[in-house]
């Protein structure tokens, strides 16, 4: 991905051990620092690995991020974030290649608009470059509490998910547990 700016802002691949220990940190500020889960600096998984990570940065902060994982048409998706939640073998069946998006974080010091715009541009970028006719991921709400966050899952459901022979499926051991799964076709 050749880099993006945007007045202040910079989007562009982590690339070296250093941009990955930003993003982990960052992360870590976005999902545990924020509720409280101190114990240690970075919000690191065996996922990450298979990644790649994207960072917006300014002078020298990072101000958002995400991660994103290829996948080839008829891969498997057992090293998928999402299918330790989900059942996503009816995803084996859509046509073209697949990303999935994950842990995608906006520092809460730094509320500017054009951050958000920039990282999804360039997460337009390497959709489009893989060509990709999937984007999936998981995501959970803080507190997971139907009450107040059923209107906005339910407008998702109604109005943003594929067809019903591509959706994905609940594992039964995860029944419950808060997490939604969302996905477009292109």
């Amino acid at each position: 991905m050749t880099p993006l700016t945007r007045g202040l802002y910079t989007a562009r691949l982590a690339t070296c051990p250093q941009d990955r220990a930003t993003a982990l940190a960052l992360r870590h500020l976005c999902f545990r620092a924020a509720r409280g889960q101190s114990a240690s600096t970075t919000d690191a998984d065996p996922y990450d690995a298979a990644c790649q990570h994207v960072l917006v940065t300014t002078q020298g902060v990072a101000v958002a991020g995400f991660r994103i994982q290829y996948f080839a048409q008829n891969q498997s998706f057992s090293g998928s974030y999402a299918a330790q939640f989900y059942n996503l073998s009816n995803f084996e069946r859509q046509p073209g290649p697949m990303i999935e998006l994950g842990r995608f974080c906006l520092h809460p010091d730094h509320p500017d608009p054009d951050i958000l715009r920039l990282a999804w541009a360039s997460l337009t970028m390497l959709v489009d470059a893989a060509e990709a006719t999937t984007l999936f991921g998981c995501t959970s709400f803080d507190g997971a509490d139907p009450a107040r966050h059923g209107a906005a899952l339910g407008y998702l459901f109604r109005h943003h998910t594929g067809p019903e022979t591509f959706r994905p499926g609940r594992l039964g051991h995860q029944f419950g547990k808060g997490c939604t799964a969302a996905f477009a076709t292109g």
